[in-house]
């Protein structure tokens, strides 16, 4: 692949959509992860002085947030932090709290969701979203959380290939070297959740072969189960 020619039809792209639909900026959370660097790198040379990154920890790891600030300082971004702990904390008293933890962890990034929309829709800015081709095809985001956005730039992309394409745009060596991570809990990474790395899942989905039965099964299993998280809802036709 063309890493050099993709990045450049894919900020074209970005440009274009922008221009077309009349957006004054971009927003998107800027998580301290590869796949928000490399949207915010993209949105910088659409908007070089109107787009912004929200930081927004919710009861998250310190680093990735010093991260992020590293992130925006290399790209020279403007960026707002915005802690969503207490609000966090706030809606688990008003409720309960689940023993289940990856429903209490969800309930995170559809905070960020709630605070971009209300940031982009005051500033007339769309809503960069970060999923990649590989996340996108396992389901591996949030259903109206990280996964909600006005446009997603990299949804086509491999994740192999996304660390290529931060290359070109000049992102800081080590978020390129950063293990790939959503952040919900300290130690806890997309590979040894997944069971199998980006590499493994990226060979399969261009229809090369994966040596092991059980993880393809197990891909294909995810990739079924997560399929209401690529389409919109069922509507009752009359």
């Amino acid at each position: 692949m063309d890493y050099k020619k993709v990045t450049e039809n894919l900020v074209k792209w970005v440009e274009d959509y922008a221009k077309k639909v009349g957006a004054k900026g971009f927003i998107f959370g800027l998580s301290g992860g590869i796949d928000s660097a490399v949207i915010a790198a993209i949105a910088k040379r659409v908007f070089p002085e109107n787009s912004l990154g929200l930081i927004m920890p919710c009861d998250s790891i310190d680093k990735d947030r010093d991260d992020a600030l590293k992130v925006a300082e290399a790209i020279n971004l403007e960026t707002k932090t915005i802690d969503l702990t207490s609000t966090f904390e706030e809606l688990m008293k008003a409720s309960f709290s689940s023993e289940n933890k990856m429903a209490r962890s969800n309930i995170k990034p559809r905070l960020r969701m709630t605070t971009l929309y209300y940031y982009a829709q005051d500033l007339g800015y769309l809503v960069l979203g970060p999923s990649n081709a590989s996340e996108w095809y396992l389901g591996y985001s949030t259903k109206y959380g990280d996964s909600a956005a006005d446009i997603m730039p990299i949804a086509n992309i491999l994740k192999t290939d996304i660390f290529e394409i931060a290359k070109e745009l000049g992102l800081p060596e080590f978020i390129i070297n950063k293990k790939p991570s959503a952040g919900l809990w300290v130690g806890q990474t997309d590979e040894d959740e997944m069971g199998f790395t980006y590499e493994v899942l990226d060979s399969y989905i261009r229809g090369e072969k994966v040596p092991e039965p059980e993880i393809k099964e197990k891909i294909d299993r995810m990739h079924k189960n997560s399929s209401h998280k690529r389409v919109m809802a069922p509507k009752f036709e009359i």
